[in-house]
């Protein structure tokens, strides 16, 4: 698959060929669908907790005696039924991550770049470097481009100036290669890739 390369100004850097391996499948929102809901789970937090019947603080005195009231047979007020008593089998803190093979995980990044390169959402950028880190110039770039969600992947590490150009800009998100993942890519409108990211996605797929 050849694809155009640009540059920041918008101007031609020639193209590039890009491996039908990584970039030519048929997408599959099945495998997508598999390794989101693996990312989403690994990512929560798992932190809601509620009062059991032992860690509620209420006294554990016999509210009335066991014959004679004409009522229902009680302990204390710590039980589930009674208002303020503790909760029966509620959640408790865990982890909601689940395994999925590292091959399956490297094979949803694949079809997620296929995916965005079916759409013809897929942008390759010469590089990602600014002299200065001036927000102003960069989203005057994005604007002239029509990037509105966007998605920056750059190779082993992303240039400074630029990193802190888009910081303060709502809508561009940049990530070194190794930070490449299903959910960020599928989230964004455009994928925008560098040719150095390219090298590094297609070194780290094969």
């Amino acid at each position: 698959m050849k694809l155009d390369v640009i540059k920041l100004d918008a101007g031609k850097a020639g193209s590039i060929d890009l491996s039908d391996e990584i970039f030519g499948l048929e997408p599959r929102a099945d495998i997508l669908h598999r390794v989101v809901r693996w990312q989403r789970a690994k990512a929560q937090a798992g932190t809601h907790s509620v009062l059991t019947k032992s860690e509620v603080s209420y006294s554990t005195k016999k509210i009335y005696r066991q014959k004679g009231t004409g009522g229902a047979r009680h302990g204390s007020r710590k039980a589930p039924i009674f208002r303020k008593g503790g909760v029966y089998k509620g959640p408790t803190p865990r982890s909601h991550a689940h395994d999925l093979p590292k091959k399956f995980r490297a094979l949803g990044l694949k079809h997620a770049l296929s995916s965005k390169a079916a759409s013809g959402k897929l942008v390759v950028l010469d590089d990602a470097v600014m002299a200065e880190a001036k927000t102003q110039l960069l989203a005057k770039a994005a604007k002239e481009l029509g990037w509105k969600k966007v998605l920056v992947i750059d190779g082993a590490e992303v240039n400074e100036n630029f990193a802190k150009a888009a910081r303060n800009i709502e809508g561009i998100d940049v990530l070194p290669s190794m930070g490449a993942n299903v959910y960020d890519i599928l989230k964004r409108d455009t994928l925008v890739l560098t040719k150095a990211g390219v090298e590094a996605l297609e070194a780290r797929l094969k």
